[in-house]
């Protein structure tokens, strides 16, 4: 089976499933620690995979120095898709775990050819977004690529040394340069947390969506040949499900007419909203007779990862299948909802730029 997951692809991925035995990705189902893990993303499976969770958990437990690393492309606004990896590492602060967050605008210039003033500008705002959606920045280090020390460029160059061109074609198929030297940078990110001047963290764990995996298994083979000279311990890396741009296919900050922003106006989540593919059938006499199909509907999407408990998700599932809501209807209640979430984002992130100091949590690169 011919299956290869791209980090800087747009497509969705559809068969979950076909991951744990291509990859060898595990199920959230296999973690012990239910007790911990009573957030949403995983009671409802948004956070479906993992790989050494559990010996992260274990660490957690015996408090051990334990950290959550990850990463954001400063490409564009930030988007929903982006405020569920706020949503996670907000959770993990609060069982106990420090927080690390990369800016990758290195990647962004190289990869995505965007201009470098844009890739700082954006950064920081993702910055602000981020603590406006509930990460404590007391408790977090946040970093651009192009303005850490120089061991950290040094583990690049380092990690080049053992891996061929034939490996990383294997994981990641056709690599420019710029690919390349992207690929080896993310290494450098997910690793230098255990180097002792970086705080000796010999447990990582890296919350992604699925399409960051390729990064995770590179970062998991480079760490095992460096285990010796470098005293590098695999990382643990949790994967959620990318969430649907409103269109039906992956979210992203290139397609903004079917992405919900942070900074969107009221206005135009309303339209974006009731323009939204549903999982309705073809007249309203054919959906109250046959049902609709939640799990074909972007609406239906945005209760289960953002809007609604479990009872409301429940019941508003049965009323869709059952006939008894039609998507006028459904699409009407989501839009309030969000509204309503996104204008209690929008106060904080006002207060975030009205009292932080960001210069004083990040060092801004030069242009």
């Amino acid at each position: 089976m011919d299956i290869r997951i791209d980090p800087w692809d747009y497509k969705i991925i559809q068969e979950y499933d076909k991951l744990f035995t291509v990859f060898g990705i595990q199920s959230i189902d296999s973690i012990p620690y239910k007790d911990l893990l009573k957030h949403h993303f995983f009671t409802r499976r948004i956070v479906f995979g993992h790989r050494d969770f559990d010996k992260w958990l274990n660490a957690l437990r015996r408090g051990d120095k334990v950290i959550v690393l990850t990463g954001f492309m400063p490409s564009g606004v930030p988007h929903l898709g982006t405020a569920m990896v706020f949503e996670e590492l907000k959770f993990f602060q609060e069982i106990g775990a420090s927080v690390k967050i990369v800016i990758a605008d290195a990647e962004a210039y190289a990869v995505r050819r965007e201009d470098r003033g844009s890739t700082i500008k954006h950064g920081i705002e993702f910055i602000k977004h981020a603590i406006a959606w509930g990460i404590d920045p007391n408790k977090s280090e946040f970093y651009f690529q192009t303005a850490m020390k120089e061991s950290y460029y040094r583990l690049i160059q380092m990690f080049s040394r053992k891996v061929t061109a034939a490996e990383m074609e294997a994981i990641y198929g056709d690599l420019t340069p710029a690919k390349i030297m992207a690929a080896l940078t993310q290494v450098a990110d997910i690793l230098h947390p255990q180097l002792e001047e970086f705080g000796g963290y010999k447990h990582v764990l890296v919350p992604v969506g699925v399409d960051q995996d390729p990064h995770l298994r590179f970062a998991r083979d480079i760490a095992d040949r460096f285990s010796e000279e470098l005293g590098f311990e695999r990382p643990s890396s949790t994967y959620h499900k990318l969430l649907r741009g409103l269109d039906g296919n992956k979210m992203s900050k290139s397609r903004p007419d079917y992405a919900i922003f942070l900074n969107d106006d009221e206005n135009v989540v309303r339209k974006k909203v009731m323009m939204a593919l549903t999982g309705g059938r073809a007249t309203a006499e054919e959906q109250r007779r046959l049902g609709g199909e939640p799990w074909k509907c972007m609406i239906h999407e945005l209760y289960v990862y953002f809007m609604l408990n479990d009872e409301d998700v429940r019941k508003i599932t049965e009323e869709c299948v059952t006939g008894r809501i039609l998507c006028g209807e459904c699409k009407r209640i989501a839009v309030e909802l969000l509204v309503g979430k996104l204008k209690e984002h929008k106060k904080k992130y006002e207060e975030v730029e009205r009292t932080f100091n960001i210069e004083k949590i990040v060092k801004i690169p030069a242009f």
